[in-house]
């Protein structure tokens, strides 16, 4: 819009906005933004994988820790054992499936329900100049509530 200063011969300008420079500036900074809060969506959305993933591993650590902190042969010569509170060597725990994580006395723990886990003892090869019939290779699985699938595997030697 011109306008004429009575001391002036040019018409002065006025500065400002047009309602379609505005609208466009809308809808663009709009546009911006929903992209930017759909990245931050899709991040916060799958930032809680990493938790359940250390959470299933360190539920695998804690099992594989167990069991092999137990003897390499049976000490009383009893097998099977009646439960996993009597189990005193490594090869007890083979084929021990969980639904559901459990402590010693059997007893689920509420927080780790949605996982599972299953143990496998093998009599393992000849091991770092070990004889193979003096190794014994445990791999424990646990499946988290997601679904993801950790496993894990250590050695136990008769020494």
């Amino acid at each position: 819009m011109c306008t004429h200063d009575a001391m002036r011969s040019e018409p002065i300008r006025q500065g400002g906005l047009t309602l379609i420079e505005l609208i466009m500036f809308i809808v663009i900074v709009g546009v911006g933004v929903t992209g930017v809060l759909s990245v931050m969506n899709v991040s916060a959305r799958h930032g809680g994988d990493p938790m359940v993933r250390k959470q299933a591993l360190a539920v695998a650590e804690s099992l594989l820790e167990e069991i092999l902190a137990h003897d390499f042969a049976d000490p009383d010569g009893v097998e099977p054992e009646e439960s996993r509170a009597l189990y005193d060597d490594v090869s007890d725990y083979d084929g021990l499936t969980s639904a559901g994580i459990r402590d010693l006395t059997g007893a689920v723990i509420p927080a780790l329900a949605s996982y599972s886990a299953s143990v496998s003892v093998d009599a393992g090869t000849a091991w770092a100049g070990i004889p193979a019939g003096q190794v014994k290779r445990v791999t424990v699985t646990v499946t988290s509530s997601a679904g993801e699938v950790i496993a894990l595997s250590g050695y136990r030697t008769n020494h």
